[in-house]
């Protein structure tokens, strides 16, 4: 996005470096990484960097709200998911920014989606170590991935004092479903190098009255006090195969690290409590009082769904009139990417995650990272870029 770096970038590059550069990553922890990293970080100008920070306060402005829970106790689609002992505010909150041109032609963001859960904030580190190490020479000094002179090492800092603290760390686990399978298993070893915590599949967490523990090597039983939670609750309604000691709405003598139900209230049920300029018109289908007659502009979205599955891009009258519970479905503004990344064919277009963190000593909810995604096709995602390059995931470093 900033021609005089982006063009050094390219002229520097090499599918060599590129190759070197993966499989630096894949050796960090013995394991090859499952998903398309990008070839290139992105770098954010100062003017969109603003413009960032003043959208995320936007909406940090109505999840602060102090009547929040009771304008989104809706988005619980069933009672008995609600988890007992919720905090008063989501540890993780992840803003998704579609990169887009405003009428005047300057880079703005468009928000996509939002959700009150961890994302990738190990990997996203590594990440752009390695992008430094291997193709520093072409990012500048004064660009960070974090913002407000945060460093790399405050960062972590902050990550500990939130996910451990002063707990043992044997006593905290990263609760998945089979992490070992999970698309995302390098931030869970990225996690373990920096934290030395335990992950531990749902199957593996044993139950005696309140208390929640699990075997170590040697079969002694560990309790666990702590629970930084990656289970994402789509797929664990789908895993009817799953035999577990433990349940989500169990009393537990255990602290959520992430408390679930945020899951919920921060959602794409969340998306028309919004407004502003960096948020797309979005309504709850069942409370429509009519159906826009330009639905070419709009996304059909499941409020429930995992991986992305069920959006429609290509929405009809017809297809609205089908859907038998509405209320269980948004109707959404398309927002237009713009392809502003030069890259060695055609340019991509580029999504940004701002990744944000309840710091529990300031009571404040701050940006600390963020992830980016590249893509070529119609949607940001694997099955509509494949067989392209210069796409996947990636990371920003904000111009100071």
């Amino acid at each position: 996005m900033i021609k005089t770096i982006r063009d050094a970038y390219n002229s520097n590059f090499s599918e060599e470096k590129y190759n070197i550069f993966l499989k630096d990553i894949d050796s960090s922890f013995n394991y090859k990484v499952k998903f398309k990293i990008a070839e290139t970080p992105v770098f954010l100008p100062k003017a969109l960097k603003n413009k960032l920070i003043e959208a995320c306060n936007d909406i940090m402005s109505v999840i602060n709200k102090p009547n929040f829970k009771q304008l989104t106790d809706g988005a619980f689609f069933d009672k008995n998911t609600i988890v007992p002992n919720e905090d008063d505010h989501s540890k993780f909150i992840q803003l998704d920014f579609g990169i887009c041109k405003d009428e005047n032609g300057s880079l703005t963001p468009k928000l996509i989606e939002l959700q009150g859960f961890p994302s990738l904030y190990y990997f996203q580190e590594l990440l752009g170590r390695k992008y430094r190490e291997h193709f520093g020479i072409v990012i500048p000094d004064g660009f960070s991935q974090h913002l407000n002179g945060m460093t790399s090492d405050d960062y972590l800092n902050a990550l500990q004092q939130e996910i451990v603290g002063n707990t043992n760390p044997k006593n905290v686990i990263l609760l998945e479903i089979e992490p070992e399978l999970q698309a995302t298993a390098i931030d869970f070893y990225a996690t373990v190098a920096k934290l030395g915590i335990k992950v531990l599949c749902i199957t593996d967490l044993k139950k005696r009255g309140k208390t929640l523990y699990y075997l170590d090597e040697n079969q002694n039983e560990i309790e666990v006090l702590k629970i930084y939670n990656r289970i994402i609750f789509d797929e664990l309604h789908q895993r009817t195969d799953l035999k577990t000691e433990f349940s989500f709405q169990d009393e537990i003598d255990a602290e959520w690290i992430g408390h679930p139900n945020w899951f919920y209230r921060i959602s794409k049920y969340t998306m028309p409590l919004l407004k502003g300029d960096y948020v797309p018109k979005s309504y709850y289908l069942d409370q429509l009082e009519s159906i826009p007659e330009d639905l070419e502009n709009y996304v059909l979205k499941p409020l429930y769904s995992f991986a992305g599955a069920g959006v429609e891009i290509h929405v009809t009258k017809d297809m609205i009139d089908k859907i038998i519970n509405k209320a269980n479905y948004l109707l959404q503004e398309k927002v237009a990417y713009a392809p502003v990344i030069e890259t060695m064919d055609e340019p991509a277009k580029c999504e940004i995650r701002m990744m944000l963190l309840h710091n529990s000593k300031t009571n404040k909810t701050e940006i600390v990272s963020n992830l980016m995604r590249l893509s070529k096709g119609e949607m940001v995602g694997v099955k509509y870029n494949k067989d392209k390059t210069w796409v996947g995931g990636s990371t920003g470093f904000f111009e100071e």
